[in-house]
């Protein structure tokens, strides 16, 4: 009847054709929006670690290690001189302890060291293994013709301190922790993620990342150049090569770490978080390494595992003390 007057039915087909393209057109359009997306977030992070290098400013002294250069800072006049180390993935150490510096500096010669791959020094091809961050330290300690000082150390530092001091037992005085980790801690044998961390970095997404999450020194009292010099370093130098291969290494270091243990002779001060809610016995941990110690003492502060942020006068304060107490 309809064919009588005319007209034709379309085909169904021909309807359904328009939707297919349509949602082609839509699904083209999305990744081609994704894939400008991507390139953006990594143009902004090219371009800005370039910008990010021309605005860090120098400070400290640089020291040739193994043909390259450590950067350390130097502060204070004491007699006793304590060798600071810092944590993993610390971006510019020597600014990250400015207020602990402060605080130790009226008694003692402070020397922050910047291993390779942190802070102002160059980067290293060298396996992290604690035998070669501990000799590269001990080069840089030498160079300033140190032969005896208390070694301090935050995080990480606790491992590679153990290497450090078996190694050269005759010029640490004494050992100092700031929230240690400890050869037995649980999950240390876990992988960690560095192909993972590596890709964020290069797409420029961990930028991103930072860049929307919250500021890490919000509410502290570090001056507000020093934290502009801290996260143009962070964005330049986490997750680079050298702090990557420090992560592969991670596992074995610790294993290696248990084979070891301070001397019973040297004196130990742990300051360790007090509650602590990552780590399953974290305080019995640090009273599990002092027990072989005859001049051992663990300190509970409350904080985060940053105590040196917070906790720098209780830090100096109680080293002090303890050092007067041990050299009766």
């Amino acid at each position: 009847m309809t064919e009588s007057l005319g007209y034709k039915q379309k085909p169904q087909k021909s309807k359904g054709r328009r939707i297919g393209l349509l949602l082609a057109k839509l699904i083209g359009g999305f990744i081609v929006v994704l894939a400008l997306f991507f390139l953006t977030v990594y143009l902004v992070n090219v371009f800005g670690n370039k910008s990010d290098l021309k605005k860090i400013e120098a400070y400290g002294q640089q020291i040739e290690v193994d043909g390259k250069k450590m950067n350390v800072l130097i502060q204070g006049s004491g007699e006793e001189t304590i060798v600071l180390l810092p944590g993993y993935g610390t971006a510019a150490p020597a600014l990250d302890f400015e207020m602990l510096i402060k605080e130790l500096s009226p008694n003692y010669t402070v020397v922050a060291v910047e291993p390779f791959g942190y802070g102002l020094s160059d980067k290293t091809d060298k396996e992290r293994t604690s035998k070669n961050i501990a000799s590269e330290i001990h080069e840089a300690v030498g160079q300033l013709n140190l032969d005896r000082y208390i070694l301090m150390g935050h995080s990480i530092s606790g491992i590679y301190a153990l290497q450090y001091i078996n190694d050269y037992p005759d010029e640490v005085t004494a050992f100092v922790g700031i929230d240690t980790s400890v050869p037995t801690q649980p999950g240390t044998d876990e992988l960690m993620p560095f192909e993972s961390l590596d890709l964020l970095t290069k797409s420029g997404f961990y930028r991103l990342l930072k860049s929307i999450g919250p500021d890490p020194y919000a509410g502290l009292s570090f001056d507000e150049h020093t934290v502009k010099q801290m996260k143009l370093l962070a964005n330049v130098n986490e997750n680079n090569a050298t702090m990557l291969n420090e992560i592969q290494h991670s596992a074995s270091n610790f294993r290696d770490a248990r084979q070891l243990s301070f001397p019973a002779e040297l004196p130990l001060l742990l300051f360790v978080v007090a509650h602590d809610q990552e780590v399953e016995g974290w305080i019995e941990l640090h009273e599990e390494q002092i027990a072989g110690s005859s001049h051992g003492e663990m300190v509970a502060l409350d904080g985060t595992h940053y105590l040196h942020h917070t906790k720098s006068k209780e830090i100096a304060q109680k080293l002090k003390d303890f050092m007067d107490q041990v050299q009766k």
